[in-house]
């Protein structure tokens, strides 16, 4: 691999980082650039926008638009970065010790960037099946950006043999991840004089009912089912916010929690909404209303990413262990967007540079190493694709 490649994958990364991609902003200016880039170099993209017009998944294809091409999938979006200690800003690839520090460097715009540089020597390979490059939003949030693409393909889309997600694995093969599902309850109850409790409902008392039940449901989780090939090597329930009531001598009229499902693959997010709704159903609303009627709780699942189970001996799966020269596949316990693909009926692995012990940090950053791995991932794939 050559000098020239590695420094227009990191003045790539540099250019990546500088978007500020956060889920909750647009993320049309970054793929602007990227169709810019691509044009340039005289590949086509095709936009599959949300709802709203202000997000965007891309979809690029070098080589002929036949079937039995490889799809390499990111995400444009990075989470936030206040309230992080950050020594050097955020969306500034800082560079030092083999080191590229910068929001998303590692989750996952390394991969992007690597992708975007290996586009000349695609273009240059004699490919007789296609490179599908996908690049996606909102997998920090609902994993849903990529979905629209995904439908494409087998329709007015060549259909690929195998996708590649290039989520940080430090170039190791993983053929399963766990499920993600985010979840919201509201508590609604009514407002009294704290001294009073009789004459109101309290929706923070029933909201740490419930949260409290979640973490107990959580313990149980802990005792199985269990796979020993994820860490921990069982389906995780966590509350990660909470807001409610107006001061504290007022009975809360409203609370809010938002929570999430990682399970294990065969362990579908419904299994544990069903029991919360079950507590829900038998004490913590029973409680909340005994004194007053019209409280309500509502269980509101906003968003699946579906686990990647393992195909042993899958196209991906082969294809991958034999580009990294490899004999063995791991699986990750966080959630990508490779459920999706493999719903579709696309056989799919993950298998991207850098850590993931290094994603959604401060200071979070991608080996220079990494990337020169990546790279010849994506050569020899160039390679694969044009026998």
């Amino acid at each position: 691999m050559s000098e020239d490649l590695l420094g227009r994958a990191k003045a790539l990364l540099a250019r990546l980082i500088a978007f500020e991609s956060v889920s909750n902003r647009s993320n049309l200016p970054l793929i602007a650039f990227v169709e810019e880039y691509l044009s340039a170099h005289g590949v086509a993209s095709r936009r599959a926008p949300n709802g709203s017009g202000d997000k965007t998944a891309l979809l690029a294809t070098v080589g002929p638009r036949v079937d039995g091409g490889v799809v390499l999938s990111g995400h444009t979006d990075v989470v936030p970065v206040e309230g992080q200690a950050w020594t050097s800003p955020p969306f500034v690839m800082r560079e030092a010790d083999g080191r590229l520090y910068g929001r998303g460097a590692c989750d996952m715009k390394g991969f992007a960037a690597c992708v975007l540089a290996m586009v000349p020597d695609f273009l240059t390979s004699p490919l007789k099946r296609p490179i599908h490059i996908v690049l996606s939003y909102d997998e920090e949030t609902t994993c849903l950006g990529s979905t629209d693409v995904i439908a494409w393909f087998g329709k007015d889309e060549p259909r690929p043999s195998a996708v590649v997600v290039g989520e940080p694995t430090m170039m190791e093969v993983a053929d399963a991840h766990k499920s993600v599902a985010t979840i919201r309850t509201v508590v609604k109850g009514y407002e009294a004089h704290s001294a009073l409790p009789a004459l109101g409902a309290n929706a923070v008392a029933a909201a740490a009912d419930v949260v409290s039940e979640i973490g107990r449901l959580a313990r149980e989780y802990e005792k199985g089912p269990l796979d020993p090939r994820f860490a921990p090597p069982y389906s995780t329930l966590h509350v990660g916010v909470i807001h409610g009531g107006t001061a504290r001598n007022i009975l809360a009229r409203e609370c809010a929690f938002d929570w999430e499902f990682r399970g294990l693959p065969g362990v579908l997010p419904a299994i544990p909404v069903g029991q919360v709704q079950a507590f829900v159903d038998t004490v913590a609303l029973p409680r909340l209303t005994r004194f007053v009627t019209g409280p309500t709780i509502t269980t509101e699942v906003e968003a699946v990413a579906p686990a990647l189970g393992a195909e042993p001996g899958s196209a991906a799966e082969t294809l991958a262990l034999r580009l990294t020269k490899s004999n063995r596949t791991i699986a990750v316990s966080f959630a990508t967007e490779s459920g999706h693909f493999q719903a579709a009926g696309i056989p799919t692995v993950v298998c991207g540079p850098g850590s993931i012990d290094q994603a959604h940090k401060p200071d979070e950053y991608v080996e220079e190493s990494q990337l020169a791995a990546c790279l010849a991932f994506l050569g020899a794939l160039a390679g694969e694709l044009s026998r």
